[in-house]
């Protein structure tokens, strides 16, 4: 069975069958989207329970879908509102609702799309999630407990890096033993510094601190015991060649787990706590920025939030006056 077919026979919200089933013509269209479009699988499945949510509202209300008004799809999606469903869901549901339509115009059925122009509530930006600067001096001085000190001394540099110079976990694995012209990125250990591609194929220097140098240096005493001399990565798995993000994310939250941190880290949430704490302790948001390699101020200032959150703790947990509410 395809994995649109499975898909279109997966369970509705009330748990009966897709509405119950799908109808030919959006079965159809999911087919389209699998075989012409190459959709990944949980995308297709995510596209599946849209047209199922807009099967079932159209045949709560008797209309026929291809002749659908825009009002009755507006309709639809204060339905889905009133259900709870999330912002990023709803966007979702007319993304593939929009398609659909859009899918029947290419072939005549319809002069309008009754979903263009409509857009979804805007969904409030989470802030990024950053551990304290206790939690992160913690990681980045935890020096494992697995047995293999090889290992251990990789990954003691690899969370001192990602903390000490706000690395994106790409940066990071990008970087080279020595710097060439065909390298993405090294670190010039007499100067302390962090040569780094980011976005955009951006190049931004940044600088390394005593500790990260440290554990820098007794990882490159032990390195060659896993990779070769031909090999380019600074950083290698178990294999001797380059570590993939997949396996450094792994290895960070073991890592984690074994300091005693009472969430789940993942690489990204260092080089938030990077910046979060610098800028509680200087203020300077120019600084964070191009330490950061952001094109743009406004997505570096997310992190006066974050530092509004640690003040406002900071009152709440130490100000006479700070419990206002009973």
């Amino acid at each position: 069975m395809s994995a649109a077919r499975s898909a279109a026979a997966a369970p509705d919200e009330a748990g009966g069958q897709a509405g119950r089933e799908l109808d030919a013509e959006l079965r159809r269209y999911l087919a389209h989207l699998e075989v012409e479009r190459r959709l990944a699988p949980r995308t297709l499945a995510n596209y599946t329970e849209a047209l199922q949510r807009l099967q079932a509202s159209a045949r709560a209300a008797g209309v026929d879908l291809p002749q659908a008004l825009p009002h009755q799809i507006r309709g639809f999606v204060v339905q889905l509102r009133a259900r709870g469903l999330a912002p990023r869901s709803i966007a979702l549901a007319l993304a593939a609702w929009r398609g659909l339509y859009r899918w029947w115009a290419r072939q005549g059925r319809l002069k309008v799309n009754p979903v263009e122009g409509l857009r979804p509530p805007k969904a409030g930006k989470p802030l990024p999630k950053a551990l304290s600067v206790e939690q992160a001096v913690a990681l980045a001085a935890h020096e494992g407990a697995d047995g293999d000190p090889v290992l251990t001394a990789r990954d003691h540099a690899i969370a001192e890096l990602l903390y000490g110079c706000g690395l994106r976990i790409g940066e990071l694995t990008g970087l080279d033993l020595r710097a060439s012209a065909e390298a993405r990125g090294w670190i010039d250990r007499d100067d302390a510094t962090a040569h780094v591609l980011g976005k955009g194929s951006k190049r931004r220097s940044v600088p390394v601190g005593g500790p990260a140098l440290a554990a820098l240096d007794a990882w490159l005493a032990l390195r060659p015991t896993l990779a070769d001399a031909a090999e380019a990565a600074l950083f290698v798995s178990r294999r001797g060649t380059r570590l993939s993000p997949n396996q450094l994310r792994l290895r960070l939250r073991s890592q984690a787990a074994q300091a005693g941190l009472p969430t789940r880290v993942h690489p990204h949430m260092l080089r938030h706590s990077y910046a979060s704490h610098l800028l509680q302790s200087s203020g300077d948001l120019r600084a964070v920025q191009e330490l950061l390699g952001h094109a743009s101020i406004s997505t570096t200032q997310v992190y006066t939030q974050l530092d509004f959150q640690h003040l406002a703790k900071a009152y709440d947990a130490a100000h006479p006056r700070a419990k206002r509410k009973s």
